[in-house]
């Protein structure tokens, strides 16, 4: 039985091939999963996972039960093992939204049916996916230069290991610190690069791409990381000394005025809400080849 619990746990070129095929002709897809059942469950408050993986499962002819955490109390009122010992018992998929991606590896141990990460605090693989489906629209993955400004986070890593395994490469500024885990940079060998200095990362890249500074339950460290990433924004200079050709890309939220300017945001180059778009196909891709 497979899961898609990080990227590389399912074949990553074949997911983004799907998911593009999906996009351009989805009536092919209706309902090929037709009388299957999906769980979705969300620790994390959620909008575009939410609704792009609910709308996914009713287009594939899935019937999504959205579970939130409150109905739960995961880890408090019961433990990830029981929790997935039951759903499983429901389900045919079980997909999950947490803080802590250990709860993941625990399920895993315990789960009867398939398991799909929507987001934990190592590893965002869905997203991945849709950010790879959005530079794949305009040219090859193959060669694909992704200057990444911002925290080494989650979104970084899962990006970093779906170039690295379509043959693209990754540029990681970053102040100081906040480098992607030093474990990570070594299993991606010559596919990361590290450097303190945004302009030299956006040298020459084919998209650039950052992400809030503060993520979900880092909200303390707020004016901290603001003073961290002072010279990390990404505005329309940085932007444009990346090249005629470059795309900008967001994982969304966007707190504007902060990691990137409004200017760049509504870009033309800006390929943001189409990435968010592609959220939807990578996760029918997902459920399509864990289920079909």
């Amino acid at each position: 039985m497979g899961h898609f619990l990080r990227v590389g746990d399912l074949d990553t070129e074949e997911l983004v091939a799907l998911g593009l095929s999906m996009k351009r002709d989805p009536g092919r897809w209706a309902d090929s999963l037709a009388g299957r059942s999906v769980a979705l469950f969300f620790e994390k408050p959620s909008t575009r996972t939410r609704i792009s993986t609910e709308v996914a499962a009713a287009e594939l002819g899935m019937h999504p039960v959205v579970i939130g955490n409150e109905s739960v109390g995961l880890g408090s009122r019961e433990t990830p093992a029981d929790v997935i010992r039951v759903m499983g018992r429901y389900v045919d998929l079980v997909a999950l939204r947490v803080f802590s991606h250990a709860s993941l590896e625990t399920m895993r141990r315990h789960t009867a049916v398939p398991l799909v990460n929507l987001l934990s605090d190592i590893a965002h693989p869905c997203q991945a996916i849709a950010d790879l489906m959005t530079i794949a629209e305009r040219r090859p993955l193959e060669g694909a230069h992704v200057a990444y400004v911002g925290d080494g986070n989650n979104v970084c890593v899962s990006l970093a290991h779906g170039l690295a395994q379509t043959g693209g490469r990754i540029t990681v500024a970053c102040p100081k610190g906040f480098e992607p885990p030093a474990t990570e940079v070594e299993a991606l060998g010559d596919a990361i690069e590290i450097v303190h200095d945004a302009h030299e990362a956006v040298d020459g890249a084919d998209a650039v791409y950052t992400d809030v500074w503060t993520s979900m339950g880092q909200e303390e460290e707020a004016e901290e990381r603001r003073e961290a990433f002072e010279g990390f924004q990404v505005d329309a200079p940085l932007f444009a000394a990346a090249g005629d050709g470059a795309i900008f890309l967001h994982c969304l939220p966007a707190h504007r005025g902060e990691e990137v300017t409004s200017e760049v945001m509504e870009h033309p180059r800006s390929m943001v809400f189409d990435q968010a778009e592609n959220r939807l196909h990578s996760v029918k891709a997902v459920l399509h080849t864990l289920l079909a």
